[in-house]
């Protein structure tokens, strides 16, 4: 019961600082938080703000299989890698590269202003992971810039 009571008393601040309903079911539930124990890619990157990701991708052929991030940050860092891991899953590495600012906040729906710099951080750190991916592999990937 105190449980819920704390959830329910994140949910409301969440919802007042201008988190989308969607944003917080991602921040709440952390459905792709942890590391691919076969990852082909594991990539980590810190904002300038002090937030960390790591993405692990599981790469077959052209196609991203799975994918996991760990965040060290705050409910919009944590929203932010969530959602773009459901993003990227299934597409081709050139596809998942060309992920920019709006497919992110397509899916989140809606996150405070201040906290797009957690958005950025996500895409950053996916397109850092494919760039050395493909890498490793003689290929060359161009991201989008954002």
């Amino acid at each position: 019961m105190e449980h819920d009571s704390a959830a329910n008393d994140v949910h409301k601040m969440l919802s007042e600082s201008g988190y989308s309903e969607k944003a917080i079911k991602y921040f709440q539930d952390k459905e792709n938080i942890g590391i691919l124990d076969k990852a082909n890619q594991i990539t980590d990157l810190t904002g300038p703000c002090g937030d960390t990701m790591k993405i692990s991708l599981s790469i077959d052929g052209e196609t991203i299989n799975d994918a996991r991030i760990q965040v060290l940050g705050c409910p919009g860092a944590v929203a932010s890698g969530c959602a773009l891991v459901n993003i990227a899953r299934g597409k081709t590495i050139e596809e998942a590269a060309h992920i920019d600012l709006d497919a992110l906040y397509e899916e989140l729906e809606k996150l405070p202003e201040k906290k797009i710099h957690c958005a950025r951080l996500a895409i950053r750190t996916l397109q850092k992971a494919l760039e050395e991916y493909q890498g490793k592999n003689g290929r060359a990937v161009k991201a989008e810039g954002n």
